[in-house]
C-alpha cells in the first residue's frame, strides 16, 4: 500500500515539574504495570540483551555441564554439532526470505561471525545428542547480529519479521530426517536464563526523556508546524490525512489545534506523546482541561505499542475524537519505538482505518 503521507521526526524531551492531571489515563496499562509484566515480556527482554551481545545464550550454554556422549559410535555430539554449524549452507528458501527483506548481506556476515565466535566452541563442549538448545542459540545469535547490522545501516526490522525469519532459519539448521525439524522453529522464541521486566508505569513516574530535546521543539516548534502546513497546502486532493510518528504527531496535533486546515479530515499518530503532553500540561497548543476545537479533524487514529515507552493512548484523553489501536512490534525499547513502519499490523490498521 502506497499512501501520500508526511512524517516529521522532531525533537522530544522532558518537561520538569509535570504532574499527571488524569491519573495516568494516557499511559497504556499504567495502573496494571506497577509491579507486573506481560507474559511474553521475558522473551522480548532476551532480545534486548542479544542485540547488544549476540553470544549471550551461547556463553550460558558453555557454562553448563557436558552433554551425554550418546552410544559411543562415530563422532562425539560436540564434533557433530560443530560440523553441522561450520559447514551449514542456508537453503534457497532461507536465502530468499532474508533477501526479500534486504537482509541477505547482513545475514551472511552474521553467519560468518557466529561460526568464528569462540563462544560457539565453548558451547559445543556441552551439547547433547539432539543439540536442540544449542542450535536454537545459534539461530538466535545469527538473527540478533543480523538485526544489529541492519539497524546500523538504518534498516529497521520489526519483531514480527524477525520471528518469521528466525523460525525459517531454525528449521533449516536441522538437517532433513531429524525428528525435531519443525519443532525448533516453534520453540525458538522461548528465552534462556533471563527474567528481565519492563515497568511502564514506573518509567512514566520517573521522567520524560531528554530535557534539551523537548525544549528545542517547545522553543522552536513553530518552524516545524509551518513546514507541515506548507506541505498540506502544496498537496493535491480534496481530503488529506496526516500520518505522523513520535514528536511529529505532537507537531500535527499542535498545528491542527491552532489552525483550521479544511482539507485535513483525518489524523493518524504512531508512537506519539501528544496525549501524555496534554495530560501533564506540556502540550503547546492546548492545556488541560481545555478541549479540542471544533475545526480539529473528527477522525483521529492513534497507534501505540505497550513496549514503546514513548507511545501513549489518546482514546481516554480525547474520547470525543481519538480511537486507539494497539500493535505489537515485538521489540524491546528503544527498537519498539522505531520499527512501526516495518510491522504489517501498523499498515493493516492504517488501511482498515482509511477504507
Amino acid at each position: 500500500m502506497r499512501l501520500g503521507l508526511e512524517v516529521r521526526g522532531c525533537f522530544w524531551g522532558r518537561e520538569q515539574g509535570a504532574s499527571m492531571a488524569l491519573d495516568g489515563d494516557s499511559v497504556p496499562r499504567y495502573r496494571q504495570s506497577r509491579g507486573g509484566t506481560r507474559e511474553d515480556d521475558d522473551e522480548i527482554a532476551v532480545w534486548d540483551v542479544l542485540y547488544g551481545d549476540p553470544w549471550y545464550e551461547l556463553r550460558l550454554l558453555g557454562l553448563q555441564s557436558a552433554g551425554e556422549a550418546g552410544l559411543g559410535v562415530g563422532l562425539a555430539p560436540s564434533e557433530l554439532f560443530l560440523a553441522d554449524i561450520t559447514e551449514y549452507e542456508p537453503s534457497p528458501e532461507v536465502l530468499d526470505a532474508f533477501a526479500a527483506r534486504g537482509l541477505e548481506k547482513d545475514f551472511a556476515e552474521a553467519l560468518r561471525a557466529v561460526v568464528r565466535a569462540p563462544e560457539l566452541q565453548d558451547a559445543a563442549a556441552t551439547v547433547d545428542e539432539d543439540g536442540f538448545e544449542h542450535r536454537r542459540a545459534v539461530a538466535r545469535a545469527v538473527m540478533a547480529m543480523t538485526h544489529t547490522l541492519a539497524s546500523d545501516r538504518g534498516l529497521e526490522v520489526s519483531g514480527i519479521v524477525r520471528d518469521a525469519l528466525l523460525a525459517s532459519l531454525g528449521d533449516d539448521l536441522y538437517t532433513e530426517g531429524r525428528s525435531l525439524k519443525g519443532l525448533l522453529g516453534k520453540a525458538l522464541l522461548a528465552p534462556v536464563g533471563w527474567r528481565g521486566r519492563r515497568r511502564r508505569g514506573a518509567w512514566g513516574d520517573a521522567a520524560l526523556p531528554a530535557l534539551g530535546d523537548i525544549l528545542r521543539y517547545q522553543a522552536r516548534g513553530q518552524g516545524v508546524r509551518d513546514q507541515i502546513r506548507r506541505t498540506v497546502e502544496n498537496t493535491p486532493g480534496d481530503r488529506i490525512t496526516l500520518i505522523a510518528h513520535s514528536l511529529g504527531g505532537i507537531a500535527c496535533v499542535d498545528l491542527l489545534v491552532q489552525e483550521p486546515l479544511e482539507r485535513v479530515d483525518q489524523l493518524i499518530t504512531v508512537g506519539s506523546q501528544a496525549p501524555y503532553f496534554y495530560e501533564i500540561g506540556a502540550l503547546v497548543s492546548l492545556e488541560h482541561p481545555g478541549t479540542l476545537p471544533a475545526h480539529f479533524p473528527a477522525k483521529w487514529l492513534n497507534i501505540y505499542d505497550e513496549r514503546d515507552f514513548l507511545s501513549y493512548q489518546a482514546g481516554k484523553v480525547f474520547p470525543d475524537r481519538a480511537s486507539d489501536h494497539r500493535v505489537d512490534n515485538r521489540q524491546p525499547f528503544p527498537w519498539a519505538h522505531t520499527t512501526y513502519w516495518s510491522n504489517p499490523e501498523v499498515w493493516d490498521a492504517v488501511e482498515t482505518w482509511l477504507s
